[in-house]
């Protein structure tokens, strides 16, 4: 699950879910205890929607308009009903007469009035403030430009919100399923000031789940069932209890001592279980790629990766099949291209974006070429060596990677020479943002299921676009399935697939893999839903059996 999403370095929780299963049975062969224990690589950082930097845990607390239900497909959450304009651009949801905050006060349409134009203050500072782009004003207002209360949102009554948009988005009822788009109780913010959401009890909750024994600083809390949710009813799991467990190899003893149902496994315990009648994977819509900066502060360097003959060069030189067998070690898989596969579908054929995007002869291995490339390349830039530095976390096996990275470039490609940055993620962040890099290891997680999730970042003006990578018909055309086709399923399809293809074309990035996680897992755990994008653990149906 995601809880730091950049576009440089990205850190996840990952979670294992254990079970205190009890004597006896409840009616349908449930456990009598429905406790499930889940441990997190890291603590939580706090309980504010509007200032999270990740929802993979916390999106079983706070629930929004939808849910995200098997699949990708949304569920109903906070609205009980919703209506569109013709246009695309008017939003009318009606919210739930009988929804309410976990402290019992009525969950209305001004609570989420209150809660967008809260989250899109810059003085907020909330990471994911660009979600909201194409509601009406909200560009200008993240910019600084206009108030928040001109956000296009309004409350006709206790039960009617509206939403105005500056252009139809096609993804706008799964985005509606992002806890982002929670309400906030704004009686909660003034009664607990600065205190807000920085420990479990600063905080009332939307979802099925609510916190419990979390300080803010600990590194153990529960969710607890919320007895004041609407749909309480379906809910089966009496608790959840968090604890953070780091070390791969204390969950992998957990496990096998019968106290954990799943347990994540390191590259190395891949290799000793993937054939464990137990084993399962899950993917994520997580893509790694190298990125170059088109604004290196060194001339010749900037010379080289402005030249499309570099870039192919470097794409080619790397062997990404012997990169997950030999150093990665677990189920990743192969990038086709900058967007996932299983991230979405085409509206008319149904076949997956990421096949139907695809370019043969973009992205394989090939030496041969990548050599005439690289002296192509070098010609035309007027040198004959180059030494460039290839940034990258030190966070798990990532060294690991960037050597297998900088071997493979440097063998490849005579008059080479890589030099290994690797640095605290905070650090390679910071200098990602400022432009402090050659090259970089960069990754990419969806934010909800539609390929715009990716395509958006290497916009001209994209704040996550550190490379600054400028293609003008790659800009057009993201746009115009932003704006102009967003109403037209097909031609928006066809829009996001040319934009992909130019990013293949010219190596605006190098994908390299998209993440696929191997888990051991006790199938007395049942219901858990998990998608590769979005809040992907979902907890809402899950159950304990005693069979």
């Amino acid at each position: 699950m995601k809880n730091k999403k950049w576009i440089g370095f990205l850190s996840v929780i990952l979670v294992s879910l254990v079970v205190l299963a009890g004597c006896g049975a409840k009616k349908g062969g449930y456990a009598a205890e429905q406790t499930m224990n889940l441990a997190a690589d890291a603590p939580l950082d706090t309980l504010d929607v509007s200032k999270a930097n990740g929802y993979g845990q916390t999106g079983n607390v706070f629930e929004s308009l939808y849910r995200l239900g098997k699949n990708g497909k949304t569920t109903p959450g906070l609205a009980s009903e919703a209506k569109v304009s013709k246009d695309g651009l008017t939003w009318t949801f009606k919210i739930r007469k009988n929804a309410k905050f976990s402290d019992g006060s009525k969950i209305t349409a001004h609570d989420f009035v209150y809660s967008w134009q809260r989250t899109i203050n810059p003085k907020t500072k909330a990471l994911y403030a660009y979600l909201f782009e194409g509601i009406k004003n909200a560009d200008q207002i993240n910019a600084g430009k206009m108030d928040p209360s001109k956000l296009g949102v309004e409350a006709k009554d206790d039960q009617t919100f509206v939403v105005h948009l500056d252009q139809p988005i096609q993804y706008f009822k799964v985005l509606m399923s992002y806890p982002l788009f929670s309400p906030i109780s704004q009686k909660a913010v003034e009664k607990y000031g600065d205190k807000y959401g920085t420990k479990a009890q600063y905080t009332v909750y939307s979802g099925p789940f609510k916190v419990k024994g979390w300080t803010g600083t600990n590194d153990t809390w529960s969710f607890v069932k919320n007895p004041q949710y609407w749909d309480k009813k379906v809910v089966k799991l009496d608790q959840i209890k968090f604890r953070v467990v780091e070390n791969p190899q204390t969950k992998l003893n957990l496990y096998q001592s019968g106290k954990l149902d799943y347990t994540q496994l390191s590259s190395e315990q891949v290799k000793n279980y993937k054939n464990n009648k137990d084993y399962t994977t899950f993917p994520y819509s997580i893509t790694t790629f190298l990125q170059y900066n088109f604004n290196d502060a060194d001339k010749t360097k900037r010379k080289a990766f402005n030249n499309v003959n570099i870039r192919k060069a470097i794409a080619y030189s790397i062997n990404r099949k012997q990169l997950i067998e030999k150093i990665i070690g677990d189920a990743s898989t192969p990038s086709k291209g900058l967007v996932p596969t299983d991230l979405a579908n085409n509206p008319k054929t149904g076949k997956d974006f990421a096949d139907d995007a695809y370019l043969d002869g973009t992205i394989e291995y090939n030496q041969k070429q990548a050599k005439q490339y690289w002296e192509k390349g070098l010609q035309e830039i007027g040198v004959k060596n180059l030494k460039l530095n290839l940034t990258s976390d030190n966070e798990g096996n990532s060294k690991n990677y960037a050597e297998f990275y900088a071997q493979s470039l440097e063998k490849t490609l005579p008059g080479l020479q890589i030099h290994i940055v690797n640095v605290p993620s905070q650090v390679a962040y910071s200098r990602s943002q400022s432009g402090e890099f050659d090259i970089l290891v960069g990754h990419w997680g969806a934010d909800f299921n539609d390929p715009i999730s990716h395509l958006q970042i290497l916009q001209k003006n994209s704040a996550y676009n550190y490379g600054k990578w400028d293609n003008t018909e790659y800009n057009s055309l993201v746009k115009k399935a932003q704006n102009e086709d967003a109403n037209n399923a097909e031609k928006r399809w066809q829009d996001m697939i040319k934009a992909e293809q130019i990013v293949m074309k010219e190596q605006a990035v190098s994908p390299l893999y998209q993440t696929v996680y191997s888990y051991l897992k006790n199938p007395k755990v049942k219901g858990v839903i998990h998608n590769t994008a979005g809040t992907q653990w979902n907890y809402k149906y899950a159950y304990i059996t005693n069979y």
